[in-house]
Protein backbone atom coordinates (compact mmCIF):
# COMPACT_ATOMS: atom_id res chain seq x y z
CA UNK A 1 0.00 0.00 0.00
CA UNK A 2 1.09 3.59 -0.61
CA UNK A 3 0.73 5.66 2.56
CA UNK A 4 1.30 9.40 3.05
CA UNK A 5 2.25 10.77 6.45
CA UNK A 6 2.00 14.48 7.25
CA UNK A 7 3.99 15.07 10.41
CA UNK A 8 7.35 13.54 11.27
CA UNK A 9 7.27 13.64 15.06
CA UNK A 10 7.21 10.66 17.42
CA UNK A 11 4.04 9.03 16.10
CA UNK A 12 4.65 9.92 12.44
CA UNK A 13 8.24 8.71 12.56
CA UNK A 14 7.22 5.51 14.35
CA UNK A 15 4.49 4.72 11.81
CA UNK A 16 6.99 5.33 8.99
CA UNK A 17 9.43 2.88 10.59
CA UNK A 18 6.79 0.22 11.20
CA UNK A 19 5.07 0.45 7.83
CA UNK A 20 8.21 0.44 5.71
CA UNK A 21 9.31 -2.71 7.55
CA UNK A 22 5.99 -4.27 6.60
CA UNK A 23 6.61 -3.50 2.94
CA UNK A 24 4.43 -0.44 2.46
CA UNK A 25 5.61 2.51 0.37
CA UNK A 26 5.65 5.51 2.70
CA UNK A 27 5.81 9.19 1.76
CA UNK A 28 6.50 11.49 4.70
CA UNK A 29 6.28 15.26 5.00
CA UNK A 30 6.55 18.03 7.59
CA UNK A 31 6.01 21.77 7.66
CA UNK A 32 9.69 22.57 7.07
CA UNK A 33 10.20 20.78 3.76
CA UNK A 34 11.55 17.43 2.55
CA UNK A 35 15.16 18.57 2.78
CA UNK A 36 14.85 18.42 6.60
CA UNK A 37 13.79 14.76 6.55
CA UNK A 38 16.87 13.23 4.96
CA UNK A 39 17.98 11.34 8.06
CA UNK A 40 14.57 9.80 8.70
CA UNK A 41 14.18 8.91 5.03
CA UNK A 42 17.59 7.25 4.96
CA UNK A 43 16.84 5.26 8.12
CA UNK A 44 13.37 4.06 7.17
CA UNK A 45 13.32 3.97 3.39
CA UNK A 46 10.38 6.38 3.36
CA UNK A 47 10.42 9.06 0.69
CA UNK A 48 10.62 12.66 1.94
CA UNK A 49 8.09 14.83 0.11
CA UNK A 50 6.07 18.03 0.47
CA UNK A 51 2.80 18.07 2.38
CA UNK A 52 0.87 18.34 -0.89
CA UNK A 53 2.68 15.30 -2.25
CA UNK A 54 2.03 13.31 0.93
CA UNK A 55 -1.68 14.15 0.73
CA UNK A 56 -1.78 12.73 -2.80
CA UNK A 57 0.50 9.77 -2.14
CA UNK A 58 -1.89 6.86 -2.09
CA UNK A 59 -4.72 5.00 -0.37
CA UNK A 60 -4.19 6.32 3.17
CA UNK A 61 -2.93 9.65 4.50
CA UNK A 62 -2.02 10.09 8.17
CA UNK A 63 -2.25 13.55 9.70
CA UNK A 64 -0.09 13.48 12.82
CA UNK A 65 0.60 17.04 13.92
CA UNK A 66 -0.17 19.21 16.97
CA UNK A 67 -3.78 20.37 17.02
CA UNK A 68 -2.81 24.01 16.56
CA UNK A 69 -0.84 23.12 13.41
CA UNK A 70 -4.06 22.08 11.68
CA UNK A 71 -4.82 25.81 11.41
CA UNK A 72 -1.67 26.28 9.34
CA UNK A 73 -2.45 23.63 6.74
CA UNK A 74 -3.39 24.89 3.27
CA UNK A 75 -7.17 24.94 3.02
CA UNK A 76 -6.97 23.16 -0.33
CA UNK A 77 -4.55 20.45 0.85
CA UNK A 78 -7.07 17.68 0.16
CA UNK A 79 -9.05 19.44 -2.57
CA UNK A 80 -7.92 17.12 -5.37
CA UNK A 81 -7.41 13.99 -3.30
CA UNK A 82 -9.81 11.20 -4.35
CA UNK A 83 -12.75 10.70 -2.02
CA UNK A 84 -11.83 7.08 -1.35
CA UNK A 85 -8.47 8.05 0.18
CA UNK A 86 -8.72 7.49 3.93
CA UNK A 87 -7.41 10.29 6.18
CA UNK A 88 -6.30 9.22 9.67
CA UNK A 89 -6.11 11.86 12.41
CA UNK A 90 -3.81 11.03 15.33
CA UNK A 91 -4.00 14.45 16.95
CA UNK A 92 -4.89 15.52 20.47
CA UNK A 93 -5.79 18.89 21.95
CA UNK A 94 -3.57 20.17 24.76
CA UNK A 95 -4.27 23.86 25.49
CA UNK A 96 -0.84 24.28 27.14
CA UNK A 97 0.74 23.37 23.79
CA UNK A 98 -1.92 24.41 21.28
CA UNK A 99 -3.35 27.54 22.86
CA UNK A 100 -7.08 27.89 23.42
CA UNK A 101 -9.22 26.74 20.49
CA UNK A 102 -12.70 28.15 20.97
CA UNK A 103 -14.64 25.43 19.14
CA UNK A 104 -12.99 22.67 21.15
CA UNK A 105 -13.38 24.55 24.42
CA UNK A 106 -17.03 24.89 23.49
CA UNK A 107 -17.47 21.12 23.27
CA UNK A 108 -16.75 20.22 19.64
CA UNK A 109 -15.13 16.79 19.32
CA UNK A 110 -11.45 17.13 18.41
CA UNK A 111 -11.44 15.05 15.24
CA UNK A 112 -14.79 16.46 14.07
CA UNK A 113 -13.07 19.84 14.24
CA UNK A 114 -10.15 18.48 12.20
CA UNK A 115 -12.56 17.04 9.62
CA UNK A 116 -14.32 20.41 9.35
CA UNK A 117 -10.98 22.16 8.78
CA UNK A 118 -9.90 19.66 6.13
CA UNK A 119 -13.29 19.55 4.45
CA UNK A 120 -13.45 15.74 4.43
CA UNK A 121 -14.07 12.78 6.76
CA UNK A 122 -11.29 11.49 8.98
CA UNK A 123 -10.72 8.37 11.07
CA UNK A 124 -9.38 8.80 14.61
CA UNK A 125 -6.62 6.31 15.45
CA UNK A 126 -3.16 6.05 17.00
CA UNK A 127 -3.88 9.06 19.24
CA UNK A 128 -4.18 7.20 22.55
CA UNK A 129 -0.88 5.31 22.53
CA UNK A 130 2.66 6.44 23.37
CA UNK A 131 5.09 6.20 20.46
CA UNK A 132 7.29 3.76 22.38
CA UNK A 133 4.36 1.38 22.84
CA UNK A 134 3.46 1.76 19.16
CA UNK A 135 7.04 0.89 18.25
CA UNK A 136 7.53 -2.03 20.63
CA UNK A 137 4.24 -3.60 21.78
CA UNK A 138 2.84 -5.00 18.56
CA UNK A 139 2.24 -8.76 18.76
CA UNK A 140 0.79 -11.50 16.57
CA UNK A 141 -2.96 -11.87 16.29
CA UNK A 142 -4.21 -14.23 18.98
CA UNK A 143 -1.50 -13.31 21.49
CA UNK A 144 -3.05 -13.29 25.00
CA UNK A 145 -3.31 -9.74 26.38
CA UNK A 146 -2.59 -8.17 23.00
CA UNK A 147 -2.67 -4.36 23.32
CA UNK A 148 -5.83 -2.96 21.74
CA UNK A 149 -6.36 0.33 19.92
CA UNK A 150 -9.67 2.10 19.23
CA UNK A 151 -10.61 3.21 15.73
CA UNK A 152 -13.44 5.73 15.33
CA UNK A 153 -14.53 7.42 12.13
CA UNK A 154 -16.72 7.73 9.08
CA UNK A 155 -17.63 6.21 6.71
CA UNK A 156 -17.62 2.57 7.93
CA UNK A 157 -15.53 1.35 4.99
CA UNK A 158 -12.81 3.88 5.85
CA UNK A 159 -12.88 2.73 9.46
CA UNK A 160 -12.57 -0.88 8.27
CA UNK A 161 -9.42 -0.08 6.29
CA UNK A 162 -7.79 1.51 9.35
CA UNK A 163 -8.85 -1.46 11.47
CA UNK A 164 -6.91 -3.72 9.10
CA UNK A 165 -3.83 -1.51 9.38
CA UNK A 166 -4.00 -1.55 13.18
CA UNK A 167 -4.19 -5.35 13.16
CA UNK A 168 -1.27 -5.59 10.75
CA UNK A 169 0.84 -3.44 13.09
CA UNK A 170 0.29 -5.96 15.85
CA UNK A 171 -2.52 -4.39 17.87
CA UNK A 172 -6.06 -5.61 18.49
CA UNK A 173 -8.37 -3.16 16.71
CA UNK A 174 -11.54 -2.11 18.49
CA UNK A 175 -14.29 -0.59 16.38
CA UNK A 176 -15.15 2.51 18.41
CA UNK A 177 -17.96 3.74 16.16
CA UNK A 178 -18.36 6.91 14.16
CA UNK A 179 -16.31 10.05 14.50
CA UNK A 180 -18.85 11.56 16.87
CA UNK A 181 -17.81 8.88 19.37
CA UNK A 182 -14.08 9.60 19.10
CA UNK A 183 -14.22 11.81 22.22
CA UNK A 184 -14.07 8.55 24.19
CA UNK A 185 -10.38 8.20 23.29
CA UNK A 186 -9.34 11.83 23.77
CA UNK A 187 -6.70 12.88 26.35
CA UNK A 188 -7.51 12.13 29.96
CA UNK A 189 -10.24 9.57 29.28
CA UNK A 190 -10.02 6.04 30.77
CA UNK A 191 -8.83 4.69 27.40
CA UNK A 192 -6.00 7.16 26.95
CA UNK A 193 -2.39 5.86 26.98
CA UNK A 194 -3.21 2.83 29.14
CA UNK A 195 -2.13 0.00 26.76
CA UNK A 196 -5.22 -2.06 27.57
CA UNK A 197 -6.24 -5.39 26.10
CA UNK A 198 -9.43 -5.67 24.05
CA UNK A 199 -11.85 -6.35 26.91
CA UNK A 200 -10.46 -3.64 29.15
CA UNK A 201 -10.31 -1.11 26.31
CA UNK A 202 -13.97 -1.68 25.46
CA UNK A 203 -14.79 -1.23 29.15
CA UNK A 204 -12.74 1.99 29.31
CA UNK A 205 -14.45 3.42 26.24
CA UNK A 206 -17.85 2.63 27.73
CA UNK A 207 -16.92 4.22 31.06
CA UNK A 208 -16.10 7.61 29.51
CA UNK A 209 -18.71 10.29 30.20
CA UNK A 210 -19.13 13.13 27.75
CA UNK A 211 -20.01 15.75 30.37
CA UNK A 212 -16.59 15.10 31.91
CA UNK A 213 -14.60 16.07 28.78
CA UNK A 214 -13.41 19.37 30.37
CA UNK A 215 -12.31 17.41 33.43
CA UNK A 216 -10.48 14.82 31.30
CA UNK A 217 -8.81 17.55 29.29
CA UNK A 218 -7.70 19.51 32.34
CA UNK A 219 -6.18 16.40 33.89
CA UNK A 220 -4.26 15.59 30.70
CA UNK A 221 -3.18 19.20 30.34
CA UNK A 222 -1.89 19.27 33.92
CA UNK A 223 0.06 16.06 33.32
CA UNK A 224 1.72 17.54 30.24
CA UNK A 225 2.48 20.74 32.14
CA UNK A 226 4.27 18.72 34.84
CA UNK A 227 6.16 16.72 32.23
CA UNK A 228 7.34 19.87 30.44
CA UNK A 229 8.49 21.34 33.76
CA UNK A 230 10.82 18.42 34.50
Amino acid sequence: MKIGIIGAGMIGGTLARRWTRLGHEVFIANSRGPETLGELAAETGAKAVTRAEAARAGEVVVLTIPQKAVLDLPRDLFANVPKDVVVIDTGNYYPIRDGQLAELDGGMVESEWVASRLGRPVVKAFNNIYFKSLLEKGTAKGTPGRTALPVAGDPPEARAKVIRLVDELGFEPVDAGGLSDSWRQQPGTPAYTQDLDEARLKQALAQAERHRIPEYRNAANDSLKKYLAT
